[in-house]
Parts: C-alpha cells; sequence; structure tokens
C-alpha cells in the first residue's frame, strides 16, 4: 500500500468517526423515543433467542446457556434504567450532568462485559468446533451477513452489552 493511500485511508477514518458522532449527538432526542419503544431487554430477549438459534445449543449445554442468557437480561435491566434515568433528566442536564450519565452508562457497559465474559467462556468451552466456529464468526466479524446492524442500528444508544448484531 502506498503512503498516499494510508493517509487517505486513515484521513477517512477520522471523518467517519467525526461524522458518527456529530450524528450520534444530533440525533439524541430522536433516540430516546426509540429506546422508549424498545428497550434493552426487549432486544435483549429478541438477541437470546436468535443466538440460541444460531449456536444451535445442545440440550447438554442448556444449563450453561441459562447463565448466558440470564446475564444478558440482567445487563439489558440496567442498561434499561440507566437509559431511562438519562431520558428522564434529559431536558435538565447540564453539559457536565450529560457526561456523567454517559459515563454511568458506559461503566455499566463495560461491567455487564466483564459479567458476561466468564459466563460465555463456560458455555464456549463446551462447544463443538463447528459451534465454536459460529461464535467466533458472530462476535469477532459481527456477523457481517446482510444487514450489519440489524435490530441494533445506532447501537451505541441503544444497546447492552457489546454482543454481536442480529441479522
Amino acid at each position: 500500500m502506498k503512503l498516499n493511500e494510508i493517509k487517505f485511508h486513515h484521513s477517512s477514518a477520522r471523518l467517519i468517526a467525526v461524522a458518527a458522532l456529530a450524528v450520534s449527538l444530533i440525533s439524541a432526542p430522536l433516540l430516546a423515543g426509540a429506546a422508549e419503544r424498545l428497550g434493552h431487554e426487549d432486544r435483549a430477549a429478541m438477541r437470546v433467542k436468535q443466538m440460541h438459534d444460531r449456536l444451535m445449543i445442545a440440550d447438554a449445554q442448556e444449563a450453561q446457556w441459562g447463565k448466558v442468557a440470564q446475564t444478558m437480561n440482567d445487563n439489558a435491566k440496567t442498561m434499561d434504567k440507566l437509559t431511562q434515568a438519562r431520558i428522564d433528566r434529559a431536558k435538565d442536564m447540564t453539559a457536565v450532568d450529560d457526561l456523567k450519565s454517559y459515563g454511568e452508562i458506559t461503566e455499566a457497559h463495560a461491567e455487564g462485559i466483564r459479567t458476561l465474559t466468564p459466563v460465555f467462556a463456560t458455555l464456549y468451552a463446551s462447544m463443538s468446533d463447528p459451534q465454536k466456529k459460529q461464535a467466533d464468526m458472530m462476535f469477532r466479524h459481527g456477523d457481517r451477513r446482510g444487514d450489519r446492524h440489524g435490530m441494533y442500528k445506532n447501537r451505541h444508544h441503544k444497546r447492552g452489552p457489546n454482543l454481536p448484531p442480529a441479522n
């Protein structure tokens, strides 16, 4: 790759990141309404079912899967509470309040991933090679078949733990 191409790609990536940030800041009021229609818990329930089906969870894995599903649902409840609190206070928040609220959501997101990881690792250890391959594809590549973000459009504002996008 030529140096000019590298500079172009780097500049393009920065431009895309800035544009994404601008869109997220401008669309925040719209996202608040969307979050009320379909909360983290609703999306988590759909995601749990989809992952169960796509990972072809065997009967012997159901107990481990149940722990994964429960963790995902618990994380979604936490995110719903924080998101709703942010929505409820949105009109009265100062810029500092907004940053603090976003920080709380970000910390909860990170904690959700930390909580989910060991539970999913236990399930992953019990998976067959084809199941592991499917899980790896779902997580590593975001499962880019079809609509990359699926039901999680604007996912940074609406998602719970960093799970692969749905189709």
